[in-house]
Order: structure tokens, then sequence, then C-alpha cells
């Protein structure tokens, strides 16, 4: 079958395939953020991704075309749960530790004790509980779930932050869930981290606090991918960026390589 790649996460990990650049033609898509239009593969007959998030999967119409999507194994899913909230606790401290000193002149900066510091996260699913739990051994730990929160709660927990991390699926009620509003309730020095989903965050009222330098953020998921706007006009102490990696260990990749080889022969037997 050929294979058309929206993602060059498996490459290396694959053996030889028979791929294709030609929508048109092309059987097995395999893909990892990036949107898909279905009505450009005609032929197609199977979707994977690469990852967890499913905001960019046309489950619907793949039903009615008879397109069938997998996502990992179990087993993958969670390296990539564990990774990505490793990740996450390292961003946080990372973050929070940034600017505390200067090599050059040597100069110390006091800052907080961290076991003082609160830290607030925002969707406590797999990912976020982990995260929850990893931190707890650094420092004061709240969460807020739409599942089990109150929506009224928000702010005051917000408000009450040293640091933000954000880890919510994508949807139409969590685009742009950290708008203006929201980002004025954090506190001035806050830091707001995110392994979710770029959009979940407002680019142009993250871009204006952190430029004033009232806050700062360290961001591993973008609104377009390669990211090159303007946020990376900033300095790196103050907007921490990495390329989408928080998943991205060797168990996960080898992982998701098996998985892709094994629907590729279900496909390949029907």
């Amino acid at each position: 079958m050929l294979v058309y790649k929206a993602t060059n996460t498996l490459d290396g990990y694959l053996p030889p395939l028979d791929t294709t650049d030609d929508k048109a033609q092309a059987e097995v898509m395999v893909v990892g953020g990036k949107k898909i239009v279905l009505d450009e593969f005609p032929k197609l007959r199977g979707i994977f991704k690469t990852g967890v998030g499913i905001d960019n999967l046309p489950f619907a119409e793949a039903a009615e075309r008879g397109v069938e999507i997998a996502l990992p194994s179990d087993a993958t899913c969670d390296v990539i749960y564990e990774e990505t909230a490793a990740f996450t606790c390292h961003l946080i401290l990372n973050g929070l530790y940034a600017g505390g000193g200067d090599w050059d002149t040597w100069r110390k900066v006091d800052r907080p004790q961290l076991a003082g510091r609160h830290l607030l996260v925002i969707g406590a699913g797999r990912i976020g509980q982990r995260v929850i739990d990893k931190m707890r051994a650094f420092m004061q730990v709240d969460s807020f779930d739409i599942a089990y929160d109150p929506a009224e709660a928000l702010e005051t927990k917000i408000r009450a932050a040293d640091c933000v991390s954000l880890h919510v699926p994508l949807t139409d009620e969590t685009r742009k869930l950290f708008n203006a509003e929201r980002l004025g309730w954090m506190l001035d020095g806050a830091l707001l981290v995110n392994t979710a989903r770029g959009p979940v965050i407002d680019e142009d009222a993250l871009y204006a606090e952190l430029s004033a330098g009232r806050l700062r953020a360290a961001i591993d998921v973008f609104w377009q991918e390669p990211y090159r706007g303007k946020l990376t006009e900033l300095p790196a102490d103050r907007f921490i960026r990495t390329p989408h990696i928080a998943s991205t260990c060797k168990a996960f990749v080898e992982g998701t390589a098996r998985d892709f080889l094994s629907f590729m022969m279900t496909l390949e037997s029907r």
C-alpha cells in the first residue's frame, strides 16, 4: 500500500515503505498534528496518528467513507503520558529557576523558596494528574478540572498561582481558554506552561503579556508548527520554547513505529 507521510516522527524507525507524495494515490496516511482534508485522499483506507491528540482527526467523515483511524496502543500511550508529564515538570522547574543568576558577572538574584510556591494544574487527566503527583515533591500544588470543579473557582485559583500548567484537549470550549482576561488574572511574574495544544492560549494576548514583561511562559506546542511567529522575538528567559518534543523519547517512537506496522498489516489482511 502507498503511504503518505504528513509527519517525520517515524523517520529512521520504519523499514522501507512504498511512499508517495501524491495525495490522490495514497492508501494510508501517517499524521502528527497537521489538519487533514480527507477529500484530497480519494483512495485512502487508513489514517494512523502518531500521538494521543485527536482534534485534527476527521472521525465522522472517515466513518462515512470507511476509512479506518488508528491511534498508538495502550502501552505506547502510557509512555506518551508519562514522558509528557516528566517533560512538563522539567519546563516548570526550568521556568521557575530561569534568571536566577548571571554567569558572566557572577550576580545572584534572590528568589522565593520553591517549596512555598504554588502550581496550578488545569486539566487533571492522564497527563495532568501525573504532573500533580510528581510536582507535589517540590512545591504546593492545586488543580482545576471542569469535570470536577465549579467554573467560578478558576479565577481564584489562577490568581493564587506562581505557575499555571495547561493539560486540556483542544475543543471549541478550550480554544483560547487563556485569553487576555484569564492571562490578566495571573500574578505578576507568574509562569505559564503549555504542553497540551497551542491554540488553548490566545497568541496575541500572550505576546502582549510577555513583551510587557509581566509574565513568562514555557511552551512546547504552538499555533502553527514549525513555529516562526512573533513570540520568537522575545528573550529566552521570558519565553522558553521547545519544538513539540514533550513526548518524543526513544520508547515512544519505537512503540509508535511498531503500532503503525501492526496497523498496516491489519489493513493489508482485509
